[in-house]
Parts: structure tokens; sequence; C-alpha cells
């Protein structure tokens, strides 16, 4: 194959994609950008992003996908969505616990003991859900939180998983790294013990057929209180995962909702079940689900302290995703050992944002830290978008940056700090 000259190879970069100071800038995405000797055709981005954004996310699909004959690394670029309020409005893990709710799927623990569903549940939520829920099944039996008798159980297992409180106001977790798990989220694949991934597959496909058919806004009585009845995937994000798969990206899901949930939820947007990374249970011998989680780097099995929360993401998509083992896995790779792209709406996401080495797309939920780094926006390949459904109104107050906009492994809140250890000053919110 001739080579082509120095010139040509200039001229086509140029009319693909400018470039400043090492990040993409908004420039006319060039419609074709051929092979010597073939034709190539780059996807186009449907519209419905704010401002420059489907020019910037074009220009990433130009510049980095198959038909960009110039990429010094061959191998297929790696883009990383987040799933939950990042590709579809709506928590999927909230919409199966639900679910499991109304249909009496969570089970009575060994011994009725309360504590052995999670290392971090305090005293009193588990004397609270023993309380509630200690009569109506024996231990291992399913407990009947579908019925009227049953309610007051359902209410204390859903105020512990979405308050992280008891009804009576006491703290239901203690003791945990708040930059590596969330115990609250890890507790629904713990409740979801004694039953196989098939079976979770199948509850997490019965609540997404009710969440897609209800209407947008749609309230579910779960247990005596009132619950998110709905869930709708974002037609922007599936049209920008389409786009990045023809282009000839490796996109993964990276969530803090259970494994086979997000399995399901995935095939909607085509992501298969090996591209998923989601809160994974150990099994038995039988591939039951044990109440204990899948370890990463330094981390064993069954120690349940990280999930794919904040570092713990980054950890869990060095390893699936790039093949890295151990302890280092914990920590920032090469740039070449690292996404070109990663979109997230939470601050459960600033790591493996951070670590994308091209473009960072964040989904405006007026999440602290998360919105400090996008609009300081340091080295100028962030991009915000509100959200597609139902956006938040802007923030009426500038978000605390400065002083405490970072919450630390013990919980300590704290400045935001950027690389290079500077701070960054409180932000307005200018998109939404």
């Amino acid at each position: 194959m001739t080579r082509p000259t120095t010139a040509r190879r200039l001229q086509a970069v140029a009319a693909a994609v400018a470039i400043s100071g090492g990040a993409l800038v908004a420039a006319a995405p060039t419609a074709q950008a051929a092979r010597p000797g073939t034709h190539c055709t780059s996807p186009r981005l449907a519209a419905g992003w704010y401002g420059d954004n489907q020019a910037r996310l074009q220009q990433l699909i130009d510049e980095y996908g198959a038909c960009n004959p110039y990429r010094p690394n061959r191998n297929k670029p790696v883009a990383v969505f987040d799933w939950d309020n990042t590709v579809v409005k709506n928590d999927v893990g909230d919409a199966t616990m639900f679910w499991m709710l109304r249909n009496g799927k969570i089970r009575q623990p060994a011994g009725g003991d309360w504590s052995t569903t999670s290392r971090y549940l305090t005293p009193a939520a588990a004397k609270a859900l023993a309380d509630a829920c200690g009569t109506l099944a024996r231990p291992g039996a399913p407990l009947p939180t579908g019925a009227p008798e049953a309610a007051g159980c359902a209410d204390e297992l859903n105020s512990v998983y979405g308050a992280a409180a008891t009804r009576a106001g006491a703290a239901a977790f203690a003791g945990w790294d708040r930059r590596t798990i969330e115990p609250a989220y890890a507790w629904l694949p713990q409740l979801m013990q004694g039953w196989t991934a098939s079976q979770v597959r199948g509850f997490a496909a019965a609540a997404r057929s009710e969440n897609l058919a209800a209407p947008v806004g749609a309230k579910q009585q779960v247990g005596s209180t009132s619950a998110t009845g709905w869930v709708r995937y974002y037609d922007q994000q599936k049209d920008l995962i389409a786009g990045l798969q023809k282009a000839g990206f490796d996109v993964w899901i990276s969530s803090a909702s259970p494994q086979p949930v997000v399995e399901v939820w995935a095939k909607g947007v085509g992501i298969t079940s090996d591209h998923v990374i989601g809160i994974r249970n150990t099994t038995t011998s039988g591939g039951k689900f044990t109440s204990h989680l899948q370890g990463c780097g330094s981390v064993r099995d069954g120690a349940d302290s990280m999930i794919t929360y904040i570092d713990g993401k980054r950890c869990w998509i060095n390893k699936e995703v790039f093949g890295v083992r151990g302890a280092a896995a914990e920590k920032v790779q090469p740039a070449a050992r690292r996404q070109v792209f990663a979109a997230g709406d939470s601050d459960t996401d600033i790591s493996f944002l951070r670590d994308a080495t091209a473009l960072r797309l964040v989904v405006n939920r007026n999440k602290n830290e998360l919105m400090c780094r996008a609009y300081d926006n340091s080295d100028g390949k962030w991009i915000v978008n509100p959200m597609f459904i139902e956006p938040k109104k802007q923030k009426s107050s500038p978000y605390p940056c400065a002083t405490t906009g970072y919450v630390d492994h013990e919980g300590t809140a704290g400045p935001v700090r950027r690389g290079d250890a500077s701070i960054v000053p409180d932000q307005t919110d200018t998109v939404f």
C-alpha cells in the first residue's frame, strides 16, 4: 500500500478536527475520511443536543473512528457510559427493587438477622427490619411484601434502601469508604441473595416492561408509599451509542446497579452482557447469589467494599475492559490503556470520567463535585448537557467547589482540587 505523504496527512487531520491544547474543540465535522483506496463514511449523529455538543461528539467519532486512517493506535477506542440517568431517565435499580417489593421477592435472612445482609448495616437498622419483617416468613423464604399485612416490612426495606435511614430516622449504614462503595446501592444486589442471575434477569425484565409502558410521571404504590413508576431511554444517548459502535468504538456500560439488571436494560441500546459492568454478587456452587460481592483490585471477593462507585468504577473498568489485575487496577493507567470517551451524571462517575483522554460528557443533575469539575473544564475536554427529559432548573447558588464540593474517603467535605492540587473556584450553573 502506498503511504500518504506528510502533506496529505496534515491536510486530512486538519480537515477532520481542530486541536487546541490537546483538547477537542468545535469545528465543522467532515462527512468522510477515507483510507487510501477505500470508501468510508463516518456515522452522523442526530440533532437534539445542547449548544455545540453534537459537533464536539461528531468530532470525536471522526477523529477516533474507523474512517480515520491516521489514528496511531489501531486498537478499538473505548467509550464508557454510566447507565442510570445517563442513558436512561430514572434508575433501573430502583425500578427492580420496587418490583421485587411489590411481588414478594426479597428473602428473610438466615436466622432473621438482617446484619448478615450488609457489613455496614447499623444495629438500629437491623432491629427495625427485624421488628417489621421478622414474623412474616421463615429464614430463607420470600417475604410477602406485596400483601397489605406486610406493608410495614415493605416500607422499612424501602426506607433503608432509598433514604439510608430507618422509618424512625436512624442512620441505616455506617463505616464505609465514601470513594469506593455506597452501601445502600450495594444492598440491592445483597437483597437478591438466594436467587440466580437468570431469575434476577427475569425480575428486571418484568420491571422494565412495566416502567416503559407507564406514562411519563407515573407513580406506583410500594408498601404504603408512592414511588417513581416509569423509565425512558434517552433517544440522544441511544443514537450516540449506535454511532460510536458503527464507527468502531468498543462501547461499555459501568453502573452501580446490579449486574443482571443492567444486562437486561442494556440490550435496548445494543450492548451485550459481556460489555456491562454492574455490581456483582458472589455465588454458591449452585449459582445462587450470596449476600456478598465480588471484589476488585486489592479487595478480595466477599469483602464488600469495592463496587462500581467513584474510584471503584475506575478499578472495575481497568480490570474488565483493559485487563489490569491486582492493586494496579485501582490506579490511573497510562493514556493508551484508558477510555477516550466517558459519559456520566453524578459524583459517582467522577473517576472514570476524569480518566477519559479525549472527551467527557456530563448530564447535568446538579451534583456538586461533578459540576465543579465539568464547569471548571481545566483541560477543555468536558461538555455539559441538560437532562434530555425533565431537565433540572438552573441551580440558584454557585456550586461550593472551593469549600465543600469534594467528599473524602471518610466522608469529610473539602474543596475540589485539580490534578495539580490547585483549588477549583465556585462555579455558576450555566447549562440547564
